[in-house]
């Protein structure tokens, strides 16, 4: 019965005389959204990646960090920012956080994976070579596991794209603010804006971000 008036045939999905008065408030929130977005992933992968070299090249901490990442992963959203607000009111800082704790396990394992994917005879060669660690991991290893390091990016930023919108009930979210406008107002016009927008930037941040792999790491490709 809640949802009769939403459902309403006599509602128009979009109301193109609002829609068009209103495109300079899509742009900010469309910006916004991609802020968001791109600061979490930027930042889980700042945090993730040194992360994932302490778990590789120390074995022992591979589970443990793992853990970690999993325990973050699995706190529901709406409880980690009611947690948060008290200290960090309703402001980015509380969405970042939440928005960066889900990227690292993804990131983490992720880099992980393609660390341990590199050939053991080529880890061989590189020290027969006189390569040190630090020049081994950054000349070798990890061009090796760009592949499984960009899929990991990829993922993180789709389901980023996807958790920007549940900020806007702390009063971000970029076009989750349309959607939750929609909702609370009754109007069907900004939710289906958000959401078209929010599955369209998805949609362009992983093909975006799959050409940039495949122009990255052409052996791969080759090899494919």
């Amino acid at each position: 019965m809640a949802l009769a008036p939403f459902l309403d045939a006599t509602d128009p999905w979009i109301r193109w005389d609002w829609f068009w008065r209103h495109v300079p408030d899509f742009e900010a929130r469309l910006l916004e959204h991609v802020q968001l977005t791109v600061i979490a992933v930027v930042l889980g992968l700042l945090i993730a990646a040194p992360l994932a070299v302490l778990a590789y090249r120390w074995r022992p901490l591979r589970d443990p960090l793992l853990a970690i990442g999993g325990l973050l992963y699995t706190i529901p959203s709406l409880a980690l920012f009611a947690f948060l607000i008290p200290f960090t009111g309703l402001t980015v800082v509380t969405s970042e956080i939440g928005l960066v704790s889900y990227t690292i396990l993804i990131l983490l394992r992720n880099i992980v994976v393609g660390l341990e994917g590199v050939p053991p005879e080529v880890r061989d060669a590189a020290q027969g070579m006189g390569y040190r660690p630090l020049a081994q991991l950054l000349r070798i290893e990890l061009p090796l596991a760009t592949p499984a390091i960009m899929a990991g990016v990829r993922i993180a930023t789709v389901t980023t794209i996807g958790l920007v919108t549940v900020t806007a009930l702390i009063g971000q979210g970029g076009l989750g603010q349309l959607i939750n406008a929609g909702l609370i107002q009754d109007f069907k016009t900004p939710l289906v804006v958000g959401t078209v927008l929010s599955v369209a930037l998805a949609l362009l941040a992983d093909l975006g971000l799959a050409g940039a792999e495949r122009v990255i790491t052409p052996w791969a490709r080759g090899r494919a």
